[in-house]
């Protein structure tokens, strides 16, 4: 068995709390990809936790060993990362806004289960809305900042590189840029910053023989604040997305990389924001948060960005924790 020496955690073994749509699709993403050799689910339907577990169990003779069982909060003492995806499904023509009641009432039942145990590892928060239910588990939890994270933008970022790969018939992986603020209607594209393999934005799209520059834009920015509601509306939930999102931050986090990836986090002065966590690009290694990356905004982006951060304190001043 592998410990981790800072935090005394089975480096192997992967919590899943949440057993919907979105915590069984995370689960066989992180069950592919190798990092774990023990994953334990719980819900609290323990039949449906049974019932992931015994489905995704079978899958492993084509992957990397790995236990995989239903469980309970007992069994987080020495797990090193905890992926919370429990909570009230975002309905069609629901924001994930709408969803905060019912969901930090969730997440008080949740935390002081895993503070009970005195967990020595890492919390990454995946139910939304993510921004806040992140701020409500570092203060519930009483763990240290950089163990508790939100999987925030990363999703959003990658439908931009989607979307801008697409629209310059070019690799998205070659595309750099990030989703900003908010996991939610009031989320930033960084467009000061995006580039494609070092090229800016302006200048690789009149290479390809764009112009409107202004008009593109703007519509990548709504195709891509909006996708999330045209599958809910098409299929009543998003789940495969997300589960790629957060195997992602499990690989950054298990594997030490030191990867950027804009995970939401507590904000400490940078831009002005303070006192709650937001969607940032952030180093993110063994010990979860690292640093927020500074990258260049523009004076309206910076502003925009304010105002996202105000739309959560509001919300987030208006629920009792």
């Amino acid at each position: 068995m592998e410990y981790n020496c800072l935090n005394c955690t089975n480096v192997r073994k992967v919590v899943i709390i949440g057993c919907g749509f979105v915590g069984a699709a995370c689960s066989f993403s992180i069950m592919q990809s190798g990092l774990f050799s023990e994953m334990v689910l719980i819900d609290s339907d323990k039949a449906r936790a049974e019932g992931e577990a015994l489905d995704i169990s079978h899958g492993v003779p084509f992957a990397k060993p790995i236990k995989i069982y239903s469980g309970d909060y007992d069994d987080i003492k020495d797990a090193s990362l905890i992926v919370i995806t429990a909570g009230a499904n975002q309905k069609p023509g629901e924001t994930r806004l709408d969803l905060v009641k019912k969901n930090i009432s969730i997440f008080k039942s949740i935390i002081p289960e895993i503070k009970k145990r005195n967990f020595k590892g890492i919390v990454l928060v995946v139910a939304n809305p993510v921004d806040i239910l992140t701020t409500v588990a570092l203060k519930l939890s009483g763990l240290p900042e950089n163990r508790v994270l939100g999987s925030g933008t990363v999703l959003d970022t990658a439908r931009l590189k989607y979307e801008l790969g697409n629209h310059l018939n070019v690799d998205s992986r070659s595309v750099h840029a990030f989703i900003i603020g908010e996991h939610g209607d009031s989320e930033i594209p960084a467009w000061s910053s995006v580039n494609i393999s070092g090229v800016p934005l302006h200048s690789f799209c009149e290479m390809r023989g764009y112009s409107d520059h202004e008009k593109n834009m703007k519509r990548i920015a709504e195709e891509v604040k909006n996708s999330a509601y045209k599958i809910i509306e098409k299929k009543k939930a998003t789940y495969y997305g997300v589960a790629m999102a957060v195997k992602r931050i499990c690989e950054a986090i298990v594997r030490d990389e030191k990867s950027i990836l804009p995970i939401s986090s507590m904000m400490h002065g940078e831009y002005g924001i303070e006192g709650i966590s937001l969607s940032m690009p952030t180093i993110v290694g063994k010990d979860g948060v690292e640093t927020h990356v500074p990258i260049q905004l523009s004076e309206n982006e910076i502003a925009d960005l304010q105002k996202s951060a105000q739309t959560l304190h509001d919300i987030l001043d208006q629920n009792e924790i």
